[in-house]
């Protein structure tokens, strides 16, 4: 089947039968593993809170966007896979805190919220969202509060069900707030930024090589 230019993404160029199709997609897709564990490690710890700031959703949302819908989801959930077996590529995961033990902790509703968004980058994509600057923000933006819906509920409940720390907060909801919410907005819009940008500009390279 054929895919209109408005409805490709920056995934669909290049082979597109064969083997040489399969060999770009294995490639794309352990390339993007790898990309999602780099970026996990760039973080900026923001303690008390268990979830520090990382560039892990740049690059989940920007994976998103690149691959679509379906190369999107078999690299997310390829990245699960490696960390639910204890390799060391989340944001906090160590040698000793790995594997599905620190999937149910404070960053699992976030990662769980990483595939919905992955999703709904890559269909949002393949409707042309990716080649305006400001329906990439839009996405990117609808991509962050996906992962927030899911995080931040998950988190409230380890809170409310033995974290809550009563001398420094006045709920558990002003904890969870605290821990998983308040100290990352101006990080995430700064990522969302670029992240509007990166997938328009790319393009546009695209569209200037053709000519």
């Amino acid at each position: 089947m054929s895919i209109a230019i408005n409805d490709r993404v920056l995934a669909d160029l290049g082979p597109t039968s064969g083997a040489a199709l399969w060999a770009k997609r294995a490639a794309l897709v352990a390339g993007g593993i790898a990309a999602l564990a780099v970026a996990a490690k760039i973080s900026v710890p923001m303690w008390p809170s268990p979830v520090p700031i990382t560039m892990g959703t740049f690059a989940v949302l920007t994976i998103g966007a690149a691959y679509g819908m379906r190369l999107g989801l078999v690299t997310i959930l390829g990245y699960m896979l490696i960390g639910a077996l204890g390799y060391d590529v989340f944001a906090s995961s160590s040698s000793s805190v790995n594997g599905l033990a620190y999937m149910m902790g404070g960053t699992g509703g976030f990662l769980a919220g990483y595939v919905l968004a992955v999703m709904l980058l890559g269909a949002l994509a393949r409707r042309g969202w990716d080649k305006s600057v400001v329906k990439m923000g839009a996405a990117m933006l609808l991509g962050n509060v996906v992962i927030y819906a899911l995080g931040v509920p998950w988190l409230y409940t380890l809170v409310d069900g033995g974290l809550f720390n009563a001398a420094q907060f006045a709920t558990a909801w002003d904890q969870t707030l605290a821990w998983g919410v308040t100290p990352y907005m101006i990080g995430d819009a700064l990522k969302l930024g670029l992240a509007a940008l990166l997938l328009p500009l790319a393009w546009k390279l695209v569209g200037k090589a053709r000519t």
